[in-house]
């Protein structure tokens, strides 16, 4: 069965985003691979060679993948959001607050009709997140 893993493309900030990341969301940061540490350094764009090529953080048996974009070609994130479920609200509000820390909060914390507690963000690097905690059980199909 495939798999399917989040890649996030960051303009320069790459390795002080994914380790902020492994930190708040108690990962393990696998890989920080630079443009100019590549087999072929020849081949690195014009200022890129202290970007960030490849790196790799293991959450929970997942990947978050990410790298920076070459020099010149820096673009804003956008049309899609990371998604945490924790099992209790009180699991998920310290990771939603260490995430907003520098952010913008879209949609605070709160009881939803699908969760006991769910909020939107987009954190200082610009990703946007979703983070839920406790589901609600779903109302009895009669």
């Amino acid at each position: 069965m495939p798999m399917l893993d989040s890649y996030l493309f960051f303009n320069g900030n790459c390795a002080e985003a994914m380790q902020f990341y492994a930190a708040t969301l108690g990962g393990q940061l696998q890989a920080l691979l630079k443009y100019g540490d590549s087999p072929e350094p020849e081949h690195c764009p014009a200022g890129s060679a202290e970007r960030i090529m490849h790196a790799c953080v293991i959450v929970d048996g997942r990947m978050l993948m990410a790298s920076d974009v070459p020099a010149g070609q820096e673009q804003p994130m956008g049309g899609f959001a990371l998604s945490l479920s924790y099992d209790t609200p009180a699991a998920a509000l310290p990771v939603f607050d260490a995430l907003a820390q520098g952010g913008s909060v879209t949609m605070p914390m709160a009881e939803t009709f699908w969760s006991q507690s769910f909020g939107m963000l987009t954190d200082r690097f610009g990703t946007a997140w979703m983070v839920s905690g406790g589901a609600k059980n779903p109302a009895p199909q009669g």
